[in-house]
């Protein structure tokens, strides 16, 4: 490898031309919205309040700090650094890591293709939005009009509308369906918005993400203001925090953290390496790494205060229909004047019933009426965003124009998050030349994206969101644990800590500390070293299943829990494992390689003794 003294590696000629942010705040925009996405909405939350509420704060900041934010350093910095694509940076530090930038690459390709199928399902309800009353509202009529549809009426409007009028899911997974049109032209639009953002790479997300990444933070804005003067704020908001610490002694509060922290910062895609590729070598991509890690982190928490005020009105306003349908009971029942009982009274005077008279109070269909009950009803990914939230915003005054916000919101952060996706796709195929140079950026762009509307068009059968759950838990969870190991091991072992703190000495102006140091060293890959043994345990532990939404079921509305079919778990491991076979391939293609020119090199020698010899 080129070097000079003291700067490590030598960035080419060719490089020089190579396209720079308009500012500094556009880049970081761009990390942040690259960073922060769905799962800070819908996921975090979830974590908090099933995890001991303020004392899962605990094992998050540890992670951030020793996991996180060391992590996040080294893409920056080796992006900025080497001024390459996730691809060509790995080549560049060893060829036989070169396998690394090609499963990042790949890991990226089936993430995108899953992740703009959960902007199709946010377009359809934010189309949907436009309309009052809000399509989710009540039971749509029966074929014969003589009574509501009796799926709908044996769930819930809200339930109905994801399960049935949306996804039109099937009841098994091996009934993949038909394609759902509206889906497919619904994501047709996403992938063609999505191309009009990227087109010219960092020239239109650039100007785009001043939108995209901002306008989340307005609409929280707006909803933690409204949330918080609605009733029940308050109450959803203690339960969320209020610290359990004893939870804090199952292991998988811990690993929930630690994995929470990376899939939050999108590490391991090769985004954020190319995204780092467009700044100036000079930067200081420490301050970068820390502001951005940090921002990621906080908006988690303002997105937790904001859902959870509006969650603790939903379980308030539940609560108190419980409690309506409970006294309407005992009036019909004991012949009391109406309105006789008021919410307060309604404990004291079921007690007294209970002592006066319990053979008819146990004959009467009373429901269990208990706050935390409600608050308990969690949920993260889809079934918060289409079914909890939604439902939460028909209780609100002027739901549609909270539904478009909500949604809008979401269209937003996925969004940017797919300009990090697609630019960790484009620029590595744009370094490694894949296209003529006299075809244009544009053609390469639209091409992608076109590529992985087709391979997406799975997604839109009726089963189509059982597929989307195995990608999400298959194709990227193992495979991005085990490349952001071989990241740590390849800089800093490979590629050698001195030349990495001389690298980042030349970019930033100083040598990073011990807190750097010993976190590249040790910390960081123990850290994920654990997370992929404990990950393998859990996968390890029980055949994988999913839950089937089936109207037969004698439980529901309640999920059917299934386990995969043979040749599903063989899909299953087919994508944990299929990004990861780049390393070996791509190290033995080279051990090979470097073996024929050693025997190419030898031949001439060995061909000239006997001349010489005869001479």
């Amino acid at each position: 490898m080129a070097q000079v003294p003291g700067q490590g590696l030598l960035v080419d000629s060719c490089e020089v031309e190579r396209p720079r942010w308009n500012s500094k705040l556009q880049y970081l925009l761009s990390c942040i919205g690259f960073a922060v996405g769905l799962g800070n909405i819908w996921r975090f939350p979830y974590l908090c309040q099933t995890h001991g509420g303020g004392a899962f704060l605990l094992p998050y900041l540890i992670a951030l700090v020793f996991e996180g934010i060391p992590l996040f350093h080294i893409e920056l910095a080796i992006g900025q650094r080497l001024r390459r694509g996730s691809i060509r940076v790995w080549t560049t530090i060893s060829p036989y890591l070169g396998g690394v930038g090609l499963g990042c690459f790949t890991v990226n390709i089936l993430v995108s293709l899953y992740y703009n199928t959960v902007l199709v399902w946010v377009l359809w309800y934010f189309l949907n939005s436009f309309q009052h009353p809000l399509p989710w509202s009540s039971c749509p009529p029966d074929l014969n009009r003589t009574g509501y549809a009796e799926e709908c009426q044996g769930s819930s409007p809200v339930s109905y509308f994801w399960y049935r009028q949306t996804l039109n899911i099937t009841a098994d997974i091996q009934d993949s369906g038909t394609i759902q049109w509206r889906l497919l032209i619904c994501s047709a639009t996403c992938w063609a918005v999505l191309y009009l953002c990227v087109i010219r790479g960092i020239e239109t997300t650039g100007k785009a993400i001043y939108f995209t990444a901002l306008f989340p933070y307005l609409v929280l804005t707006i909803f933690l203001v409204r949330g918080l003067t609605l009733p029940g704020a308050v109450e959803g908001l203690i339960y969320l925090f209020t610290p359990n610490m004893q939870i804090l002694r199952n292991p998988r509060v811990w690993l929930d953290a630690a994995t929470q922290i990376f899939f939050s910062l999108s590490l391991a895609f090769g985004g954020h390496i190319a995204l780092a590729s467009y700044n100036p070598p000079r930067n200081n991509c420490k301050n970068d790494a820390v502001t951005i890690a940090l921002v990621n982190s906080l908006t988690s928490l303002y997105a937790s205060i904001t859902i959870f005020s509006v969650m603790g009105f939903k379980a308030t306003n539940d609560y108190s229909q419980c409690l309506d349908s409970n006294i309407l009971t005992l009036i019909n029942e004991f012949d009391f004047p109406e309105r006789s009982i008021p919410r307060d009274d309604y404990p004291a005077v079921l007690m007294h019933l209970n002592t006066t008279q319990p053979e008819r109070v146990a004959q009467l269909p009373l429901k269990s009426c208990c706050l935390k009950d409600f608050l308990d009803k969690s949920a993260s990914g889809p079934g918060l965003a289409f079914i909890l939230f939604t439902e939460a915003v028909l209780h609100m005054p002027g739901a549609p124009g909270w539904a478009v916000l909500f949604f809008g919101m979401l269209f937003s952060l996925g969004l940017s998050s797919m300009f990090g996706n697609m630019e960790g796709i484009i620029t590595p195929l744009l370094d490694v030349g894949v296209l003529p140079k006299g075809v244009p950026k544009e053609v390469l762009t639209g091409l992608a994206c076109l590529t992985c509307f087709l391979l997406a068009t799975c997604f839109t059968l009726q089963s189509g969101s059982y597929w989307l759950e195995i990608f999400d838990n298959f194709a990227a969870s193992l495979n991005l644990v085990v490349f952001a190991f071989l990241e740590v091991i390849g800089v800093v072992y490979v590629y050698g800590m001195r030349r990495l703190c001389e690298d980042i000495e030349w970019m930033t102006g100083q040598q990073p500390g011990l807190y750097w140091r010993v976190s590249w060293w040790v910390v960081s890959p123990v850290l994920l070293l654990s997370i992929l043994l404990a990950y393998i345990i859990l996968l390890a532990q029980r055949p994988p299943s999913y839950k089937a939404w089936s109207p037969q079921n004698g439980q529901f509305p309640s999920r059917e829990e299934k386990f995969y079919p043979g040749w599903v778990q063989a899909v299953c491991m087919l994508l944990s494992f299929l990004p990861l076979l780049w390393v070996p391939a791509v190290a033995l293609t080279q051990l090979l390689a470097q073996h024929r020119r050693r025997l190419k090199d030898t031949q001439p020698d060995s061909s000239m003794k006997p001349e010489e010899g005869r001479g």
